[in-house]
């Protein structure tokens, strides 16, 4: 998959970046369980939340309180993330990127078993 987002310059995102981030934080903060990947728009283009997320794994911007506040929140469940402190934008993106790939292998995993349990031929492996 080609990347449309600008690259960090020596670990510091374009202010446009840092905003996509946290359009990406908020549509993560909303993602209902069953649902294909949150999408986000930048420059005309839908991008998966998770490519947000990994773009900005080395980013060393310190992350502001209100996107703290967000991260805090839609990680609350998950025990890595009370073990973290959360600092800079790549603190939270490489959490938010496990949590993403997470979500991902869980929806996989529930179709696999839906569609295995309703096949027609059940002599025949899925």
């Amino acid at each position: 998959m080609m990347n449309f987002l600008p690259d960090l310059h020596e670990g510091h995102a374009p202010i446009t970046l840092q905003q996509l981030f946290g359009d990406a934080l908020e549509a993560f903060d909303s993602w209902e369980d069953g649902r294909a990947e949150p999408t986000v728009i930048y420059e005309d283009q839908l991008l998966p939340i998770g490519l947000v997320f990994e773009n900005m794994r080395e980013c060393t911007d310190i992350l502001p309180r209100t996107l703290v506040d967000i991260v805090t929140t839609a990680f609350a469940h998950d025990p890595a993330a009370s073990d973290t402190e959360i600092v800079t934008f790549g603190d939270a993106a490489r959490l938010a990127a496990v949590s993403v790939e997470q979500r991902r292998l869980y929806g996989e995993t529930a179709i696999a078993a839906f569609l295995n349990q309703h096949r027609i031929d059940k002599r025949r492996p899925a």
